[in-house]
C-alpha cells in the first residue's frame, strides 16, 4: 500500500526541482553566452530590441524545422 505524501515532502521535492531548473537555466545561459562571444556578438553594439527580434526569427526558423521533421500530424 502506498504511503501518504506529506506536505513537507512535497515542499522538498519542489525545492529540488527549483534547484534543478536554476542549474539548467545557468547552463543554457552560459552556453548561449559562449556562442555569442565566439561569433563576435559581444563586441557589437546591437540594441536590445534588435537582438530580441533577431533571436525571435531564429527561434521561429528552428521551430519550423522541427515541425517539418515531425511530418504531417493527422
Amino acid at each position: 500500500m502506498r504511503t501518504k505524501t506529506t506536505i513537507s515532502e512535497i515542499d522538498a521535492q519542489i525545492e529540488t526541482l527549483r534547484v534543478k531548473r536554476k542549474n539548467l537555466l545557468v547552463k543554457a545561459n552560459e552556453r548561449f553566452a559562449r556562442m555569442a562571444q565566439k561569433a563576435g556578438l559581444a563586441e557589437l553594439d546591437i540594441p536590445d530590441g534588435e537582438l530580441d527580434a533577431i533571436f525571435a526569427e531564429i527561434v521561429t526558423r528552428f521551430r519550423e524545422r522541427v515541425r517539418g521533421a515531425d511530418g504531417p500530424s493527422a
